[in-house]
């Protein structure tokens, strides 16, 4: 039996619930090494199910570690369970309302989050596919001769796209952010039909084996520009230096904003300090003011303060570190790209 699987049979154990329903593709995949195209049913229990559609049957076969069924109704789903003595049932807190609502007349509900907990430390092989995604998300970066380049935004980021896929990705982690000028100031900006102004900032990602990677990169121009980055770049090593095993995420966040605090720029750091990533983007946990999560080896989190000033420009450095004994930064991009 899967290791993950055991750990999440003891939480049930633990908080006297009999099984545990998960429909999240990521989740789903993670358990069992089945990604589902359309919907699925996966129920960790004493010996665990995936109620898959009929169009993945052949793909769930192939690929899940755990039993396999055909799902027909909800109706036969919950008789099935309810035979087992499956009174309790934790379900993911993201379950849309209207699959709750076919399941609360047969069982008792608990929102739980047993396979955050889980997917929070990473295995080596993990950290393999998240260090090939940077390797070539940052390989493809180097490729667009960012300095020389006369495309649009959106032309670039289209390009920057071609060249993960080229470079051995599945695909983008995210949107591909490649902003320019004013827009800058905008976190999840939207690349325009415009050619680049000053600064230029580009947030990008990578997809290997299912593994994500996530960098930042903001390239200045003018001296006020360039003060702003060197704020950012001592908020983001300053950070990254502290990270160790023990610590607080909120903690991590707190060294990062007291730097950018302290040049007179806290108001303008309007987001957390990073953010774990896996099979998906975000995860838990975070590095924010909100996050008491005590740091462990096999982490990987992000750390990425920005400075936003509406209306004139943002810088934002983020680099992705696995962590052992202290943060190691995943990938060899320098800071500063010039």
């Amino acid at each position: 039996m899967d290791m993950h699987i055991e750990n999440i049979q003891n939480d049930l154990k633990n908080d006297d619930i009999q099984a545990y329903l998960l429909t999240q593709f990521t989740n789903v995949e993670y358990i069992s090494n089945y990604k589902p195209t359309s919907f699925a049913f996966c129920v960790i229990k004493e010996n665990p199910i995936i109620y898959a559609s009929s169009m993945d049957m052949e793909i769930a076969k192939n690929n899940s570690i755990i039993e396999v069924r055909e799902y027909e109704s909800f109706e036969t789903m919950n008789e099935e369970l309810k035979k087992e003595g499956i009174k309790r049932l934790a379900i993911e807190p993201s379950l849309p309302y209207g699959t709750y609502e076919k399941l609360r007349d047969d069982f008792e509900i608990a929102s739980k989050t047993y396979v955050d907990k889980q997917r929070m430390i990473k295995t080596p092989r993990e950290i393999e596919n998240i260090a090939k995604a940077t390797e070539i998300a940052q390989k493809s970066f180097m490729q667009l001769d960012i300095l020389n380049n006369k495309n649009t935004e959106k032309e670039i980021a289209f390009d920057l796209v071609r060249f993960m896929i080229e470079n051995g990705a599945e695909k983008e982690s995210f949107d591909t952010i490649v902003t320019s000028g004013a827009n800058s100031s905008l976190p999840h900006a939207i690349p325009q039909g415009k050619k680049l102004g000053q600064p230029i900032l580009i947030d990008w990602g990578a997809k290997y084996n299912g593994y994500c990677s996530d960098n930042t990169r903001t390239m200045v121009y003018d001296e006020f520009q360039h003060e702003i980055w060197d704020i950012v770049a001592e908020a983001h090593d300053k950070a990254i230096k502290a990270i160790k095993p023990g610590f607080k995420c909120s903690e991590i966040d707190m060294i990062s904003r007291d730097v950018i605090s302290e040049y007179g720029y806290g108001d303008n750091f309007i987001h957390s300090t990073g953010h774990s990533l896996g099979l998906d983007i975000h995860e838990t946990p975070g590095f924010s003011p909100r996050d008491d999560t005590v740091i462990e080896e096999g982490m990987v989190i992000t750390v990425e303060p920005g400075i936003y000033l509406e209306g004139k420009f943002g810088v934002r450095l983020e680099d992705t570190v696995s962590i052992s004994k202290k943060a190691n930064v995943i990938g060899d991009l320098p800071l500063n790209i010039v």
